[in-house]
């Protein structure tokens, strides 16, 4: 009961190309085909290219501070007195 016979999965393919047509089923096989190739030769690529290393991380380096003026350092500029 766990297995299917030949005959099962030849009725499974008959009933599949009834519904899709032969030319159908031919036209996705090759497209799977090609995405299979696709994807070997990328993965080819990747593994020719040469690995470059990383570019060191730039230092950022921190202007000194200048404190602000105390309250008492600034002129008081307002009319009148």
């Amino acid at each position: 009961m766990g297995s299917f016979s030949l005959w099962h999965w030849i009725i499974v393919l008959v009933v599949i190309l009834v519904l899709f047509g032969r030319g159908r089923v031919a036209d996705v096989m090759g497209e799977f085909g090609k995405g299979i190739k696709s994807f070997k030769s990328g993965m080819n690529e990747d593994e020719n290219k040469p690995a470059t290393p990383a570019p060191p991380p730039q230092q950022i380096t921190a202007e000194p501070v200048t404190p602000a003026p105390a309250a008492s350092e600034t002129k008081n500029t307002t009319s009148g007195q």
